[in-house]
C-alpha cells in the first residue's frame, strides 16, 4: 500500500509539472520572436548588403548588452511574480522542538509549582490572509507591471539603439575602406607632381615655391591617410566589440554595391513618435505613479489579516499523535496606525510629486521625439541634396579630365595638367563616397528616431521601393 501511494505522488507530480513546462517553453518561444521582430531584418535587406543582414543577426546572439536587456527583462517577470505571490494566502510550518527547565519555584494565586524540566513538541501549519478590501496590493502588483513594461521598452529601445549603432560604423567602416583607396591614388599622384615640379624646377622652369607647395601638399595627404587608417583600425575594433569576438575577421561590402535608398517620406507624420520606445515608456510612468499614488491613500485605510493555526502540542512525543494534543485557532487582525510621525502624507505628497514629475517628462518627451523626427527628416534631405551634388561634380570633373588626356594627346597640355585633374577627380570622388555614406547613415538615424520602424511603412502614399544607384 505504501508503494502505491509513492508510485500516486509521483505521477501527480508529473503530471502537474508537464503543463508548467510546456508553458515556459511557449513564453520562452514567444520572446525570442518578439526580440527577432526588435531587429526588423526586413528593414536591413533593403540596404542591399547580406553581410550586414547577417551580422544583425550574429548581433543578437551574441551582444553582451542585448543579452543583459533580457535578463532584466526576466528580472522584472520575477518582480511581478513575487508582488502577485503576496496577494495570496502564505502558509508556513513553524516547528519547535525545546526543553523547558525552570530553576525557581513558580506560584499561581495559592498553587505552588515548583522547579521543573519538560520537553515540548509543536508541529503547526500557520496561514495567514491580508484581506485586500481596499484593492491597495492588487494596485502594487498593477504598478510593477507597469515597471515591467517599462523594462520591456527599454529592451526594444537597445535593440534599435545597438543595431543602428552597429550599422552606422559598418557603413563608416565600408567609408573609410573606400576613402583610403582614394586616398592612396591622390598620395601616389601627389608624388608624381613634386616628381615633376622638381624636374621643372631643375630645368629653370618654376620657382622653390612651387616646390615647397607641392610638398606641403604631399604631406597634408599623407596626415590624411594616416588618419584614415586609424579610423579604419578603430570601428574594426568597436564592430568586433559588438560582436563579442576580438579576433573576428570583419567582412564588408563595397562602398559600389550598397543600395541608395531613394523616396523617403519628406514629411512624417508627428503620430510617428507614439511608436518610440521614450515615448511609450513615459506613458506607461504616469501609469505607474499613478498607481503608487492610489497605494499612498489606501494606506491611511485599516487592514484586516486572517490568520489561523492548525498542528500537533505535546509535551511526550509518544503522545504527539493523540486527538488531544491537536492544535488550531483562527481569528480576524484588524490593524491601523494611529500614528505615524506624518509618515504617510510624506509618502502621498512625494508620489504626488513624482506624478507631476513624470507628467512633465512625458511632455519632453512628446516635444523630444517630434524634434528628433524632423532633425532626422531634414538631414535626409540635406544629405541626399549633397550627394546628387557631389555625383554632378563628379561627372563634370570625368569630362574635364577626359578632355585634359586628349589634349595631352595632342599636345596641347602637359603630364603635370593630366596629374593635376586626375588628382582633383579623385578628390571629388572622395566627396561623392563620403556624401553617399552619409545619406545612408542620415537613413539610419531617422529610423531610430522614428522608433525602428520601416521608412517605408510611413505615409504610403509617398513610399515607393528602394532603387540601386
Amino acid at each position: 500500500m505504501k508503494k502505491f501511494f509513492t508510485t500516486l505522488i509521483l505521477c501527480v507530480f508529473m503530471l502537474s509539472c508537464l503543463p508548467a513546462e510546456a508553458k515556459k517553453d511557449k513564453k520562452e518561444e514567444q520572446q525570442q520572436t518578439q526580440r527577432l521582430e526588435y531587429l526588423n531584418l526586413s528593414w536591413w535587406e533593403k540596404y542591399n548588403d547580406p553581410i550586414l543582414t547577417s551580422y544583425i543577426r550574429e548581433l543578437y546572439e551574441k551582444n553582451h548588452d542585448l543579452k543583459i536587456a533580457a535578463l532584466k527583462v526576466k528580472e522584472g517577470e520575477k518582480m511581478v511574480k513575487i508582488s502577485l505571490a503576496n496577494e495570496l494566502p502564505q502558509i508556513t510550518f513553524d516547528g519547535n522542538l525545546g526543553r523547558t527547565m525552570r530553576s525557581s519555584n513558580q506560584q499561581f494565586g495559592s498553587m505552588l509549582i515548583p522547579s521543573y524540566a519538560q520537553w515540548g513538541y509543536q508541529l503547526p501549519l500557520t496561514a495567514s490572509y491580508e484581506i485586500d478590501i481596499w484593492g491597495e496590493n492588487r494596485l502594487k502588483t498593477k504598478s510593477i507591471e507597469q515597471q515591467l513594461n517599462i523594462i520591456r521598452e527599454e529592451e526594444r529601445a537597445s535593440y534599435i539603439a545597438l543595431t543602428s549603432a552597429f550599422a552606422t560604423n559598418y557603413f563608416n567602416l565600408i567609408k573609410a575602406d573606400k576613402l583610403l583607396d582614394i586616398q592612396k591614388q591622390i598620395v601616389e599622384a601627389q608624388e608624381q607632381i613634386v616628381q615633376k615640379t622638381q624636374k621643372k624646377y631643375d630645368n629653370g622652369l618654376c620657382t622653390i615655391n612651387d616646390v615647397l607647395t607641392e610638398q606641403k601638399m604631399l604631406t597634408q595627404q599623407k596626415e590624411i591617410l594616416n588618419t584614415l587608417e586609424h579610423t579604419q583600425t578603430i570601428l574594426t575594433n568597436q564592430l568586433r566589440v559588438y560582436l563579442s569576438d576580438n579576433d573576428k575577421d570583419i567582412k564588408r561590402t563595397s562602398c559600389e554595391n550598397l543600395r541608395m535608398l531613394t523616396n523617403i517620406p519628406e514629411q512624417i507624420d508627428s503620430t510617428v513618435i507614439e511608436a518610440r520606445p521614450d515615448y511609450i515608456q513615459a506613458e506607461d510612468h504616469i501609469k505607474k505613479i499613478g498607481y503608487d499614488v492610489r497605494v499612498a491613500r489606501k494606506e491611511f485605510l485599516p487592514k484586516f489579516v486572517i490568520y489561523g493555526q492548525i498542528g500537533l502540542n505535546a509535551y511526550q512525543w509518544s503522545k504527539m499523535f493523540n486527538s488531544y494534543s491537536q492544535l488550531a485557532n483562527a481569528g480576524i487582525m484588524p490593524s491601523f496606525d494611529l500614528f505615524s510621525g506624518g509618515r504617510k502624507m510624506a509618502i502621498l505628497k512625494l508620489r504626488k510629486y513624482q506624478y507631476d514629475e513624470a507628467m512633465q517628462n512625458y511632455q519632453k518627451a512628446i516635444l523630444n521625439g517630434i524634434q528628433e523626427v524632423n532633425d532626422s527628416t531634414a538631414q535626409v534631405k540635406t544629405e541626399q541634396k549633397n550627394y546628387e551634388e557631389s555625383v554632378e561634380r563628379l561627372k563634370l570633373e570625368n569630362k574635364k579630365f577626359v578632355l585634359m588626356e586628349h589634349k595631352n594627346e595632342i599636345g596641347a597640355a602637359s603630364n603635370l595638367d593630366v596629374l593635376y585633374n586626375k588628382e582633383q577627380q579623385l578628390l571629388t570622388q572622395r566627396d561623392e563616397v563620403s556624401n553617399k555614406i552619409n545619406y545612408l547613415i542620415s537613413t539610419i538615424g531617422l529610423y531610430k528616431a522614428v522608433g525602428g520602424k520601416d521608412l517605408y511603412s510611413l505615409n504610403n502614399q509617398n513610399a515607393k521601393p528602394a532603387e540601386n544607384i
